[in-house]
């Protein structure tokens, strides 16, 4: 073989050998695992919470008015007589008794004259009829006057008597009609509405005045037949008025009937007295019916997204493993401050992000915020401990 040959093909197989390294290091490279696990990007550094069971009240939930717990109508208890004055308005504060308005009195002064002069003379007539029914008694006896004339005079006697008791009678009405005439309220209270107008000629009924008795105004709530078991008198309520104030009241009493429109059932609160309490109102507000446990969160942590609520529940993770999120569909019930009750979806062991739900999504890697550190709190606890002591 000649030298030239040899050489080339020399040359060749150092090539191969030479490209067969090169490759079986780079495959090498390619099959060495790579540490990305543990640089992983996480979406957001969190803080947990753990559900607390706790006992809170529980209350039913209504709606209703609000309206007076009594109204009186103030009206005339005499007719044909003017208005003179008008001493109280929509809105006046009145005590029992109180005058509200007077009548003209000219014309029943005129009558009281006319019925007490009517009265003297049926007293005199009384007693001119009283002296003959004597005198016939005294000489009945005698014989001198026939039974007929006795008898007479006997009745006259009664009918003087009767007489006299009628003109009485008409005197007290005319005196009774006076009194009348100044309008009073039946008790204390707020005029809720006022019909007396000066100058106005009245009817006997006719209404004058509108009050609320005792300025007592009354929530009543409508309430479905399947809540009432739990409603009971004397149970506290709280209503909220339509500017967010919050009233609180007493049940007084439950209806024993339904509305055959609503098919609801009343029940009659009373409203402590406060500013914007109003009759005619339309509010809502919770009838508290008793304790109840409750496994709540921070409001913080629970996320609204497409009208259903979630929570973020750390996954069971390997301790050099990232931290993973899982969402969760929860249902919500009570909310009390900044707590909020979880009662379907979420055991009560379960670790969930604190806040921050609405920037992660389900199986997202998280960082874990440190706890405070052992030697702050035991320093924290030692100081306290040295301030009791």
């Amino acid at each position: 073989m000649k030298p030239a040959v040899k050489y080339l093909i020399v040359a060749v197989v150092v090539v191969a050998a030479g490209a067969a390294t090169v490759l079986l290091k780079r495959s090498h490279a390619e099959a060495k695992p790579e540490p990305a696990a543990s640089n992983a990007k996480t979406a957001l550094t969190v803080k947990l919470v753990q559900p607390q069971q706790r006992d809170w009240n529980s209350a039913i939930r209504a709606t209703g008015v609000l309206a007076a717990w009594q109204e009186a109508v103030i009206a005339a208890e005499t007719g044909s007589l003017r208005i003179t004055t008008v001493q109280a308005d929509v809105g006046s504060q009145v005590k029992r008794g109180q005058v509200l308005a007077t009548l003209d009195t000219a014309a029943l002064h005129a009558d009281i004259a006319k019925h007490q002069a009517v009265v003297a003379q049926m007293q005199a007539a009384l007693s001119q009829a009283r002296s003959d029914a004597d005198r016939a008694r005294v000489v009945k006896t005698s014989g001198s006057l026939s039974e007929q004339a006795i008898t007479q005079y006997m009745v006259a006697e009664q009918t003087a008597q009767a007489n006299l008791a009628s003109a009485q009678a008409d005197l007290q009405n005319d005196t009774i009609r006076l009194q009348q005439t100044e309008v009073r309220a039946v008790d204390d209270g707020v005029i809720s509405s006022r019909s007396a107008l000066l100058g106005n000629v009245v009817s006997t009924g006719s209404e004058l005045f509108r009050m609320v008795r005792q300025n007592r105004i009354e929530w009543r709530a409508e309430v479905a037949p399947g809540e009432l078991s739990g409603i009971a008198p004397g149970q506290a309520a709280l209503v909220t008025l339509p500017g967010g104030v919050n009233v609180h009241g007493k049940v007084r009493i439950v209806s024993p009937t339904l509305s055959n429109d609503t098919r609801l059932a009343l029940v009659y609160v009373d409203l402590e007295r406060a500013p914007g309490v109003k009759a005619g109102l339309y509010s809502s507000g919770s009838i508290t019916t008793g304790q109840r446990s409750a496994l709540t969160l921070p409001a913080a942590a629970v996320t609204a997204r497409d009208g259903q609520h979630y929570v973020f529940t750390l996954l069971p993770r390997a301790a050099n493993k990232p931290a993973q999120v899982r969402q969760t569909l929860v249902s919500t019930g009570r909310q009390q401050g900044d707590l909020i009750e979880i009662t379907h979806g979420l055991n009560a062991d379960a670790q969930v992000v604190a806040s921050g739900g609405a920037f992660l999504g389900d199986g997202d890697l998280v960082t874990l915020a440190a706890p405070a550190p052992a030697t702050a709190v035991q320093g924290k606890a030692q100081a306290a401990t040295g301030k009791q002591s």
